[in-house]
Parts: C-alpha cells; structure tokens; sequence
C-alpha cells in the first residue's frame, strides 16, 4: 500500500554534505555548575525539552531535560517547608503567620542531575552518518564538536527535514 503512495511523489533529496551544513550553529547550553533552578528556568524560558550541559572549557558533558529534573524533584520532595520554630529567629516575626511558608533552596547543581551521555559528531562527519547515527541510538539530538572538542552546534530531526529538497 505504501508503495502505491509514494510511487509517483518526487524523490527527496538531502542538501547537506556534513555535519557542519546539517547544525543550528551556537546553540544554547547550560554550565555543569549552574543551579537546578537555572537549569528550570533556562528550559521553561526558552521552551525547550532538554539542553546541553558544559563544562568550564566549552565541552559538552552531559544533557540536562526535563525528565531529569522532574525525576530530581520527585525525589527531593518538594520545595517550601511551613513556617515554625521562628521565636529562634534574629529578625520579626517572631510568630507563625497561618498560610506563610519559607522556601527551602536546593543547593543541587545541573551536574548533579543531568544525563551524563553526549552524543558528539566532528564538524566534517558526512551528513548520512550523521542520520544513521540518530537513528541508531534513537536520538534527537546530536552534539557537533570542533577539534577541541568545544560544543559548536546541535542536529536535530529538524535541522535535517530544513535541508531536504525536491
């Protein structure tokens, strides 16, 4: 039945030759020693499902998603504890306030919870391993890297549908 389909569609073609043609160049990244509530909020800001992780020299070290801190967070046990125990407190009040809790920061760092595995490709890689390597790891993303291995761009399933051409 498919093959009736697509018998008299026009073959598509892939307009890239390497891994350098396929990437959204600079892509955003988180540091491995940001907060847990940066890593949140760099996600929910820009509407992402998962970011790269870096270390101090630009490397990529890990992926931080929001499986991984939701995993965090369930396993924390929240985050606000009700206001008690304040008569020790230097500063007023000096009572309970009903309906009034403290927020307890979480002193966890992006390290700490991300998924250590990157998926790396060079930037002269050719794009159809590039695609094979996706598809074998079940990936959505692959991490293109220099020859220091400095993260310099990500692949996505988008990134490769951009380039299809009839």
């Amino acid at each position: 039945m498919t093959a009736l389909l697509t018998k008299n569609l026009p073959k598509m073609v892939l307009d890239a030759e390497t891994a350098a043609e396929l990437m959204t160049a600079n892509p955003i990244s988180i540091n491995a020693g940001a907060s847990v509530q940066e890593g949140l909020a760099m996600l929910t800001d820009r509407g992402f499902s998962a970011a790269p992780v870096i270390d101090e020299a630009g490397r990529p070290v890990g992926v931080l998603s929001r499986t991984d801190l939701l995993v965090h967070e369930r396993e924390r046990g929240g985050g606000t504890a009700p206001l008690e125990n304040t008569a020790d407190w230097d500063f007023p009040p000096h009572r309970p306030v009903e309906g009034f809790s403290v927020e307890v920061v979480d002193p966890t760092r992006v390290r700490d919870i991300m998924t250590p595995v990157v998926f790396t490709v060079s930037l002269d890689t050719p794009a159809h391993q590039v695609i094979e390597q996706m598809l074998s790891l079940k990936v959505h993303h692959l991490f293109v890297v220099d020859e220091d291995r400095a993260l310099v761009g990500v692949i996505s399933p988008l990134d490769i549908l951009h380039r299809l051409r009839v």
